[in-house]
């Protein structure tokens, strides 16, 4: 295409054209979370709140037809978007084809969370909302670490990323994410900003890692905090109470014995030894629903110097 040519079809997507970026016939998948972003002011706002660098690389997950990709396509050094749908790919290909922004332009094709993720310095993504959970901590444990990320959720969700001990959506969920970043409630979205819109509204957080991260092991404390939070509103005496509690632990200690050739009383119990260190901690009687992260870390290491391991 002649350089006149493709310079006047970038002026045009500055100045917004095909703003929606549907095409006549596109249908959109809802069973798969297609549900396309159409307020460009929402989507302004969503930019503004990344920060973003002119030297940024920006993964996006779910670019639909290119309204969050074509503006930040302007003001970053490359967007790396990540579609399942190959139509939406034909759609976002369009839409930058003979621009000088096709080039700052990289689509992965397929499953993201199927898919090892690209180096990059910020995420930003109006996410399909049934991967919302494994997507975070996939994003959490990747590395390098990234600035930060800017995504779109069910409100519902993003509420529970945010909540705090006490409060009614404070779960396993809120602690975790909370362990390893910095979780801000942004901005609520309505449903008619999207088309079609969705049956639940929406909220957009933004999700800074802990560079340097806390020094744990993050599958002994997730499997730690999944025990209590099973039933956040028992105490945690009675939540380790559970047979498979109980025999996962006992076999876990067991192993630790071995290897470190620790000799095992014939008359042990797995039982007694946990709630001599809830007992000894000070968390017998505590609920996981009012605990914070430093509470866990002090359990986990009760629990941990007595060789008892959960994972």
């Amino acid at each position: 295409m002649p350089k006149v040519k493709a310079e006047k079809r970038c002026r045009q997507q500055r100045r917004g054209g095909r703003s929606q970026g549907q095409g006549p016939g596109i249908m959109f998948n809802t069973g798969i979370g297609q549900h396309i972003l159409k307020n460009p002011l929402i989507v302004n706002n969503i930019i503004e709140k990344a920060a973003l660098r002119p030297t940024d690389v920006v993964l996006e997950v779910g670019p639909g037809t290119g309204n969050l990709t074509v503006k930040m396509l302007e003001k970053v050094k490359k967007v790396i978007a990540c579609e399942l749908d190959p139509r939406l790919v034909g759609e976002l290909q369009k839409r930058v084809q003979g621009t000088c922004l096709a080039n700052k332009l990289e689509i992965k094709v397929g499953d993201v969370l199927k898919t090892d993720l690209p180096f990059f310095d910020t995420c930003v993504a109006n996410l399909p909302y049934q991967i919302s959970s494994p997507f975070v901590f996939k994003l959490l444990l990747h590395r390098p670490f990234f600035r930060c990320a800017i995504l779109m959720f069910q409100r519902e969700f993003a509420l529970r990323l945010v909540a705090k001990p006490g409060n009614k959506l404070y779960c396993r969920l809120s602690i975790n994410t909370q362990l390893l970043a910095r979780v801000d409630h942004l901005m609520k979205v309505g449903r008619n900003n999207f088309r079609p819109p969705p049956k639940v509204e929406s909220s957009v957080v933004r999700i800074e890692p802990k560079n340097p991260p806390p020094p744990i092991n993050f599958q002994e404390w997730d499997g730690l905090v999944r025990i209590a939070f099973v039933r956040k509103n028992k105490t945690l005496s009675a939540a380790f109470k559970s047979s498979a509690v109980q025999q996962l632990l006992d076999q876990n200690y067991r192993i630790h014995c071995s290897i470190h050739n620790i000799e095992i009383p014939e008359n042990f119990k797995i039982a007694e030894k946990i709630q001599m260190v809830l007992n000894n901690t000070g968390f017998s009687e505590k609920r996981a629903r009012s605990m914070d992260i430093d509470d866990f870390i002090r359990i986990l290491h009760g629990f941990n110097s007595e060789g008892i391991h959960f994972s």
